[in-house]
């Protein structure tokens, strides 16, 4: 090396020359890196939204003990014996070694209420809730832009989003936000075919003064002129999260008119499957108008139905049918999308007869790490409600063979997309466009190496988990402006060109930040440090089934938690059933607001 560069180093202190002032870091793919803070760095505590900064500079050197964990951002310079690594700022992730801040009790519901917040604040100020307001664009603080193309899966997103926060801290603010967006897309973006008995929804609103547009089709790219099974997956993700809180049974009614869209018009009766695309026309998948999505499958048609809405209308309903489309889905994903034989990536696209789409647009044979990611996360939350061998055998082997060829292990956090194949004579999964690292990426990582950790027990998901916790934590939280980046650069510095600036956008609207808060505060509090969590309903007590409110907070071991205390509109009430977590609502004339606390059974 002969020229000099920025760089960021994460891993464990291994030991420290005080004399020389320097530090041996090991990072995760266990190298020694000798960090010399002599250039007198700025050291910090990691802190969450809405906490202030806080300097640890005075006491960088007695916090450089073995066994802490810490990010150092600095310059290697050449030298005659090799490079040396001087760093500018270093960032620890806890006051003491093996303290990391976002196992905190309430990290996460913090972070959920500050993300909430903004953009409550950044869609309709400090004045009413009103959706014909709302922007898909926004800007990095929060601004709105000119573009006023509302899109049915951005609002969708953001009323998860809100709905998570009302679920995390009994917010009504954030619980008006959930149901006036639920409102707003279905009396203006859903669509009630009466003669087919479905529902299906517009891919957004566009408004010109007082003209508005309906969008039926897709305008993106990718699916243009169609109806991307995507597009209508999403759109229940906000709904469903709601009417896990509220029990409107309207909302309930147009999930199942949604279903019954996949199962006529995208289910493959006969190989099996749902196709990614139909025509608007004749709701077909295999019209010419098409091209090159013509009787196709992929992840986001056959997967994403389990994050994105199933698993929390399963949980809403404990209905088998739901249970039994699980099931089908993880069964689909487990017999088609390992590839072993020809890359340790899942093979995310295919044709009619599940032979492999390798030419397909963008993708063609590349990876999303993501979505491998996903893949394990979700077949260990679908192992606890169904166990199966192959749900818990595939799951752990992504979770083993991702990091070396996902993550980065000098720097932290987690690629973007990268080949399926390597060149010849190469030992990396070259990156297809850049080494930037996306938000929602990290999210997929948190959450599959937490749950793994949090069923297994093995340690080795644990240091995952905590190492994606770490970055995203360090790196992604705009304490200037508020929320989330979009993404950052491999070092961790955030990204801000294009779209990737903006804080709302057709890819970003609070969803995967707010998954992210909400299923982290789950899984580190119930599965792995053995603290209670509250969660918040309010429903109509006759919009659920026999009376009945459905609590566990998500797909979980049998019997490793249960409900240890409700309250109704403020006070105890003790009609509940611990162990099935289920409350019987009491007869009452308008809604009433829940709280539950859930604990770990240890």
């Amino acid at each position: 090396m002969n020229f000099t560069f920025s760089d960021t180093i994460a891993g464990q202190v291994s030991a420290y020359d005080a004399a020389s002032r320097t530090a041996t870091v090991v990072t995760a793919d266990g190298r020694d890196f000798a960090v010399s803070m002599d250039g007198g760095p700025s050291a910090e505590l990691l802190h969450n939204l809405g906490e202030p900064y806080t300097d640890a500079s005075g006491q960088l050197d007695a916090m450089l003990v073995p066994g802490r964990y810490l990010f150092a951002y600095g310059v290697f310079y050449p030298h005659a014996e090799g490079e040396i690594f001087d760093a500018k700022r270093v960032i620890f992730l806890g006051r003491r070694p093996g303290e990391f801040r976002f196992e905190e009790q309430n990290w996460w519901v913090h972070q959920i209420q500050e993300i909430a917040a903004f953009y409550r604040k950044a869609q309709f100020g400090d004045g009413p809730v009103d959706f014909s307001d709302y922007r898909t664009m926004i800007r990095l603080g929060g601004e709105k832009t000119d573009s006023h193309v509302q899109e049915t899966d951005t609002i969708s997103r953001l009323v998860y989003g809100m709905a998570s926060a009302y679920m995390l801290t009994g917010d009504d603010a954030y619980l008006e936000v959930a149901e006036r967006g639920t409102e707003y897309l279905r009396a203006n973006l859903r669509f009630v075919d009466a003669d087919e008995d479905i529902v299906y929804w517009y891919h957004g609103l566009k408004i010109e003064g007082d003209v508005q547009r309906k969008l039926f089709t897709s305008e993106f790219s990718d699916d243009y002129d169609a109806l991307p099974m995507y597009e209508q997956i999403y759109a229940l993700a906000g709904p469903v999260q709601t009417y896990r809180i509220t029990g409107d049974p309207r909302i309930k009614s147009d999930a199942e008119a949604t279903l019954r869209l996949f199962d006529r018009f995208y289910l493959d009766r006969e190989k099996g499957g749902y196709f990614s695309h139909i025509d608007p026309i004749l709701l077909s998948p295999d019209h010419e108008s098409l091209g090159e999505n013509r009787a196709r499958k992929n992840w986001n048609s056959v997967g994403d139905h389990a994050p994105a809405y199933l698993i929390n209308l399963y949980l809403a309903t404990g209905d088998p049918k739901y249970a039994a489309f699980l099931e089908y889905t993880f069964d689909t994903i487990v017999e088609h999308f390992p590839d072993d034989k020809n890359s340790p990536f899942v093979q995310e696209r295919f044709h009619r007869d599940w032979s492999h789409d390798t030419a397909h647009g963008w993708q063609l044979n590349r990876a999303v790490v993501g979505h491998n990611l996903k893949i394990a996360w979700n077949l260990m939350r679908m192992n606890s409600l169904k166990p199966k061998a192959e749900y818990a055998e595939l799951a752990t082997h992504i979770g083993d063979i991702m990091p070396p060829i996902g993550a980065d292990r000098q720097r932290g956090g987690w690629y973007d997309v990268v080949e399926r194949l390597r060149r010849e004579g190469e030992d990396r999964f070259r990156f297809v466009w850049h080494d930037r690292k996306a938000w929602w990426q990290q999210e997929q990582a948190v959450l599959a190496y937490l749950i793994l950790f949090g069923v297994t027990g093995q340690d080795r998901f644990r240091d995952e988990a905590r190492g994606a916790e770490s970055f995203y934590n360090a790196f992604f939280l705009d304490h200037d402006e508020g929320a989330v980046y979009f993404n950052v650069l491999a070092s961790g510095l955030p990204y801000l060109l294009g779209t990737e600036r903006l804080k709302g956008s057709h890819s970003m609207s609070m969803y995967h930040s707010s998954e992210l808060c909400y299923l982290a505060a789950v899984y580190n509090n119930l599965l792995i440090s053995g603290k209670p969590m509250d969660l918040y309903f309010k429903p109509d007590p006759d919009g659920f089934d026999d009376r009945v409110l459905r609590v566990s907070p998500d797909l979980l071991p049998p019997g490793s938690i249960r409900i240890g205390a409700v309250e109704i509109d403020g006070e105890p009430y003790d009609d509940y059933d611990a162990g099935a977590l289920t409350v019987n609502l009491p007869e009452a004339t308008g809604r009433v607001k829940v709280k539950v606390t859930v604990e770990a059974v240890r």
